[in-house]
């Protein structure tokens, strides 16, 4: 009769060393839509990016430049939430880091809509997203409506 197969203690050694190296792995919180401006600064790590902030009247602006060109700003409130974040460079960021919550709703509409190709452009009660480009020109902006400070139009989100 054969038994179940033994566990030889090197092989489970190994095992224990993968599961311990992934759970140190570090983890960034981005600075996501309708996140915590405290995450910005990580996202300035993950990127390797410079930071440059312009204050206004009515929100902050978070410009961060990777060293391979691409820019991303969060838009913040005075309370603190990001509520716009847009992009260009000649990629496109990691919409799901960028989105956060929102990004689920984002790609639902998107699939409804049967966006494929060209210009995507998302008005949704809770969320705007429009994206566009070509191959190493990419661009595009988000923002939660009912979160943007009061004088701030959707121009300035770009």
């Amino acid at each position: 009769m054969v038994g179940p197969k033994e566990t030889s203690p090197r092989s489970f050694q190994l095992y224990r060393t993968v599961i311990l190296l992934i759970l140190a792995l570090p983890t960034f919180a981005w600075a996501a839509l309708g996140g915590d401006e405290g995450s910005v600064q990580a996202d300035q790590a993950r990127m390797g990016a410079s930071v440059r902030i312009t204050r206004t009247a009515t929100h902050a602006v978070h410009e961060l430049q990777a060293p391979g060109g691409q820019v991303i700003r969060e838009y913040v409130s005075p309370s603190g939430t990001v509520f716009g974040v847009a992009w260009q460079g000649a990629s496109k960021p990691d919409l799901k880091q960028l989105l956060g919550d929102h990004f689920d709703e984002v790609q639902q509409a998107m699939q409804r809509r049967g966006v494929r190709r060209g210009p995507a452009v998302i008005n949704e009660p809770g969320v705007v997203f429009e994206m566009g480009g070509h191959m190493r020109a990419f661009a595009g902006r988000a923002y939660l409506p009912q979160l943007m400070p009061s004088g701030v139009q959707a121009d300035a989100i770009r």
